[in-house]
């Protein structure tokens, strides 16, 4: 019977972590250079539970911006020029998605825990 709550709340645990990324993701968003970080489950030791199998970061670039960057000359003048700034890779609509999924497995995870505790509360009901 342990074996089910042990094994929820790996995935539990796990999970936690998975949405602490991508809550990171969409926090950074809109920070320059960023790069989306991707949770990856697997399962857990002698094939028990789920663990973080990898944080892995996307490699891919992201838009870039146009900015401004002014630096002085040799009279000391500031000469404007254009530069291009890498933006941040995160998708949004991918990290709604993976919230999404997260939620549901968190709560498929949470009723496995609750419906175990009934079980050994309606056994220890017929034991008394």
């Amino acid at each position: 019977m342990t074996d089910a709550i042990s094994s929820a709340q790996s995935a539990l645990s796990a999970l936690t972590t998975s949405m602490a990324a991508t809550a990171n993701n969409v926090a950074n968003l809109n920070t320059d250079g960023y790069k989306s970080k991707d949770v990856r489950l697997e399962t857990g030791p002698q094939g028990r539970g789920v663990r973080v199998g990898q944080v892995a970061e996307d490699t891919a670039a992201g838009g870039y911006r146009p900015v401004v960057v002014s630096s002085p000359n040799e009279a000391g003048v500031s000469d404007p020029s254009a530069a291009l700034v890498e933006t941040s890779n995160v998708d949004l609509a991918r990290q709604t998605v993976a919230m999404v999924e997260t939620s549901r497995a968190f709560e498929a995870n949470v009723a496995v825990v609750r419906t175990q505790d009934d079980m050994v509360g309606a056994l220890l009901d017929l034991r008394v």
